[in-house]
């Protein structure tokens, strides 16, 4: 997640600045090798759920580059200078196994949740209109859990629909909201210690989360 500066608008002259935004993100997503399984873009930030693949480093490769030029380019149409960013990006390594699905339903609400529409369908810079409805979206690769959902294409979608607007369990949105202000693992305490071993550091959520489903 990344935020404007001091909360100021990002996405100026509608349409010309998402569209803007969003070719970056499908030209570096491939110049990184990247994979993004769930985006939106709000007024003032903006969400993603990355997979760096094989180089980590490619996410930061990825969100560098994109609010760089989102940068340059809202500089030169409003004839200013300085950061268009609040600093580097907020990010929180996700079990893909137990919360996957659910930070990707997280991003999707967001334009619901901030009453910016009433039916998410209404909303055209985010990725539930790919994973929901089958609207065609570069930007959007699907994970193998949500290709699980279904034997067609009609299917997962009716899947995710149904899914992302069921009733969220408060404790699944307290849990992704402190593991990114925090920069903390989201995933269980198995999901921690696997992680801590790997890599050599401890890790530590002060609120244990439980995983959510896709039911068909």
């Amino acid at each position: 997640m990344q935020r404007g500066h001091n909360r100021q608008t990002i996405f100026i002259s509608d349409d010309d600045d998402y569209n803007y935004y969003r070719e970056n993100l499908i030209y570096y997503k491939q110049e990184f090798k990247c994979k993004i399984y769930s985006y939106c873009l709000m007024t003032n930030h903006v969400h993603l759920v990355v997979d760096p693949g094989g180089n980590p480093e490619g996410l930061s490769q990825l969100m560098k580059h994109v609010a760089g030029r989102q940068t340059r380019y809202v500089n030169k149409l409003e004839k200013r200078t300085g950061s268009l960013w609040e600093g580097r990006f907020k990010s929180s390594i996700v079990s893909q196994v137990e919360y996957l699905a659910a930070c990707c339903r997280y991003i999707d609400l967001n334009p619901l949740r901030a009453g910016m529409v009433s039916d998410l369908s209404d909303y055209r810079w985010s990725s539930y209109c790919c994973k929901g409805e089958g609207k065609k979206d570069l930007v959007v690769d699907f994970d193998s859990f949500y290709l699980s959902q279904g034997n067609s294409a009609t299917e997962r979608q009716e899947a995710y629909a149904e899914y992302v607007l069921a009733t969220v369990p408060e404790y699944e949105l307290k849990l992704i909201r402190d593991s990114l202000q925090r920069g903390q693992l989201t995933g269980s305490n198995r999901f921690r210690e696997e992680i801590s071993l790997k890599l050599g550091i401890r890790f530590s959520n002060k609120v244990p989360g439980r995983p959510g489903k896709i039911q068909k």
